[in-house]
């Protein structure tokens, strides 16, 4: 199994920077097109300038209607399409890992909205928002406002999306979904941006628990990207608890820091459940390890590993591991079952050992009496010879005797 793809996975990872490249070209080439058409219209009538153009849709104070712009299929398969509902000013396009500030509404097909985001603020290509967002936002300008048609594929896939608040308003399995989008902001962090306590505390929060979401959606890939991403937040030190802090690392109380650690040995142990789920045993090992490291009683870290030591084949060492996790959560009942499992599986293991050396010594014993038969049939037979050979010297001494007894008389 690809260690960065789930089987079951209800998406297809096609927000890497190479498609989205591709894409943003499509995207380009069209927009430049459009901006030709709108020159040659320009020097016919001699009165408007390009730039007048933008000016006043960006400032007409009420928004473009639906059509004013051809609609751009990124993808060229229908799949994801945007259209541009709103100009803006500017020239700035989002890179991807920069903070953008987005507006957007979520609708079905038949209208009825479903999602409705103000203000949120994201990384470009986090895996914050739907797969189709994700690939557009760095396709769309600064104060532009678009409308973008997200096929299922990179919306919410055969699992839809569940509203316990309002059920009524959960997103089906396999829904088309249409965004309108308008970006805000977008701003480049550098390392003076993420020197704040709180800053790191409160992008390693939102990291983890998006990775929760899709861990819960058993899109395990997003999962583990995500909680690596919140361990770069909460932990700038290459995810080795034990390292220390540079002279550019910001400097923190102790209270701050055991705040930071509490939070980074959760994620560690999230992301080794994850890595465990799509048989990535030697990436959760080390994961796990980083938690036993700080916290060598930590019940879900002695839990994990003993997962993992029975995916690598060691089910004594699973055994010991689980037994030490159950001692401290005595009511954990997964524990308990996976423990017992473990047990009957151990006991079948020694039976199967002791089949295999019976049948092991069994045909040794077998090769034994073979060897003991030929070397008693080899006896025989020379015995034989023997016994023939004495009789055949026998009847020639007989013959020799009587062959003289008749010359001599």
């Amino acid at each position: 199994m690809d260690p960065e793809k789930s089987s079951n996975s209800s998406f297809e990872d096609l927000s890497n920077e190479s498609d989205i490249k591709a894409a943003s070209e499509n995207m380009i080439k069209k927009e430049k097109e459009a901006i030709s058409e709108e020159t040659n219209i320009k020097d016919n009538e001699g009165t408007m300038k390009l730039s007048d153009i933008a000016d006043s849709d960006s400032d007409s104070g009420a928004p473009a209607s639906v059509g004013d712009e051809e609609p751009c299929d990124i993808l060229g398969n229908g799949q994801l399409v945007k259209r541009v509902l709103k100009k803006s000013k500017l020239k700035r396009r989002p890179m991807r890992g920069e903070l953008v500030t987005v507006n957007f509404t979520g609708t079905l097909v038949d209208g009825t909205v479903v999602e409705k985001e103000d203000l949120l603020q994201i990384h470009v290509g986090d895996f914050e928002v739907v797969q189709g967002l994700d690939m557009i936002i760095p396709l769309m300008i600064v104060g532009e406002v678009a409308e973008v048609k997200v096929d299922s594929r990179f919306a919410y896939g055969s699992l839809g999306l569940k509203n316990d608040d309002n059920p009524e308003l959960s997103i089906p399995p396999e829904a088309t979904l249409i965004y309108e989008v308008h970006l805000m902001d977008a701003v480049f962090e550098d390392f003076a941006d993420l020197k704040s306590y709180d800053v790191r505390k409160k992008y390693g929060t939102r990291k983890k628990e998006r990775a929760n979401f899709w861990y819960n959606r058993s899109e395990y890939s997003r999962a583990i990207q995500l909680y690596r991403r919140a361990l770069e937040y909460l932990d700038d030190r290459d995810g080795d608890p034990d390292a220390k802090f540079d002279k550019e690392d910001i400097e923190l109380t102790n209270m701050e820091l055991q705040s930071l650690l509490d939070d980074r040995l959760i994620v560690y142990n999230n992301l080794a459940m994850a890595q465990i789920k799509i048989s990535a045993f030697d990436a959760a090992l080390q994961s796990v390890e980083h938690v036993l490291r700080c916290q060598p009683g930590n019940s879900k870290a002695l839990y994990r590993k003993g997962r993992i030591l029975d995916g690598k084949g060691d089910t004594k060492g699973a055994i010991s591991l689980l037994q030490k996790a159950a001692t401290l959560e005595a009511d954990n009942r997964a524990i308990q079952q996976d423990l017992a499992k473990l047990i009957i599986k151990a006991r079948r293991e020694d039976h199967n050992e002791k089949e295999m050396y019976q049948k092991m010594l069994g045909q040794a014993k077998k090769l034994e009496q073979k060897s003991k038969q030929a070397q008693k049939q080899q006896i025989v037979e020379s015995s034989k010879l023997k016994l023939l050979g004495y009789l055949m010297g026998s009847i020639l001494i007989g013959v020799a005797g009587v062959a003289i007894y008749r010359y001599k008389y």
